[in-house]
């Protein structure tokens, strides 16, 4: 496999990760983070991160609308609920200093 195949295949697979995270709504940002340790604002932070090192002009909203499929605030609305008390212990236990 060439570089240009290889970022074909690279670019696919992204797509797909993010397709399937559209049809797992039911996955909460806090369930990725605890089992992962990144969830759909990370991809969201490393998109921008990417473009800004690419010279390519895109704030973290478009960013974010990129990666959740539509405006975070309209997906917040839609699909988030509340962490569990078991899930927001997971998360302290993962990030505690």
């Amino acid at each position: 496999m060439d570089q240009e195949q290889q970022t074909q295949m690279e670019a696919a697979v992204f797509r797909r990760l993010l397709t399937h995270l559209e049809e797992r709504t039911d996955v909460q940002n806090i369930d990725l983070m605890n089992l992962a340790g990144f969830c759909r604002n990370c991809l969201s932070k490393w998109y921008k991160a990417a473009c800004d090192d690419a010279g390519i002009a895109v704030d973290y909203e478009a960013a974010r609308e990129r990666v959740y499929g539509m405006p975070y605030d309209q997906w917040k609305r839609r699909y988030q609920t509340e962490a569990s008390p078991a899930q927001k212990a997971t998360f302290d236990d993962h990030h505690r200093a």
